[in-house]
């Protein structure tokens, strides 16, 4: 009974408090933040215990290990959950729903993209404190238009859908974390690392050109709906997605060398 009772009391924590509409934004986003220095602080004590070749890295190298540890608990999280809201719910259904398409959005999506908000803030805050080393001026940019077109779409609930397909392409993440570790131990010349860059090519082909290709079309085919949205966000909805396909396209363009190098070493 004392068992029930607790749980009962924790669900209507969960229900009145965390997941209010009016606090979502930021309890999503603090707890974001929170998941994020829980991560990495997870992984450094893990590493030290379980990987031996961690204590030899530099700081700098370290830091960037549990960097990566971060970023692909964010990927995973905010891909399944976008995955599920574009084609496995009714969320964003232009037949079950009379209202917009680009105006339907829930408790769910708009704290999962708060989640995502949060690791936007914290990985761009260590990316410019550290830079260069945990990336150039492209990772920069990328994390500074993803969080405002993330943010924007959370606090208004303008736009999600076109928010989580963009964020299905974050399950290429994991692919090219893993091949940094790969490389960090030494196994450049490995078969795992081989098979993980084909994976990665396959991998960004359709989440980040096809997949991108699929978001222009269905923008083309409800502009109708995207006019009604405020200028600002029509503003996100045309130029975010352009500004990262180019991108999309440029590090495609740099996979595909990559993996054409490897496969004539192997040969």
């Amino acid at each position: 009974m004392a068992m029930k009772s607790y749980q009962n009391h924790a669900e209507l924590l969960v229900k009145e408090y965390l997941l209010a509409d009016p606090l979502i934004p930021y309890t999503s986003i603090i707890g974001g933040i929170f998941a994020c220095k829980m991560v990495y602080d997870l992984t450094d004590l893990f590493s030290d215990v379980y990987f031996k070749s961690y204590s030899s890295l530099t700081k700098l190298q370290r830091i960037e290990w549990n960097n990566r540890a971060i970023s692909t608990f964010h990927a995973v999280f905010i891909a399944t959950m976008s995955l599920y809201f574009v084609f496995c719910s009714d969320l964003f259904s232009d037949q079950i729903h009379g209202d917009l398409v680009t105006f339907q959005s829930s408790a769910q999506s708009t704290f999962a993209l708060g989640v995502s908000v949060g690791y936007f803030i914290s990985d761009l805050g260590m990316i410019i404190w550290f830079y260069p080393s945990l990336g150039g001026m492209e990772y920069v940019i990328h994390h500074f238009f993803s969080m405002i077109a993330v943010a924007y779409s959370m606090l208004t609930g303008e736009g999600q859908l076109y928010t989580c397909m963009v964020l299905i392409s974050e399950t290429t993440t994991p692919g090219i974390n893993l091949r940094w570790y790969l490389d960090i131990a030494g196994m450049k010349r490995s078969k795992a690392y081989l098979v993980n860059g084909v994976v990665i090519f396959f991998a960004w082909f359709v989440a980040r050109i096809l997949l991108f290709i699929y978001l222009f079309y269905h923008i083309s085919l409800h502009q109708d709906q995207v006019k009604q949205m405020h200028a600002f966000g029509q503003l996100i909805v045309l130029v975010v997605p352009v500004v990262l396909s180019v991108m999309n396209l440029m590090w495609f363009w740099k996979i595909f060398k990559g993996m054409k190098k490897t496969l004539a070493k192997q040969h």
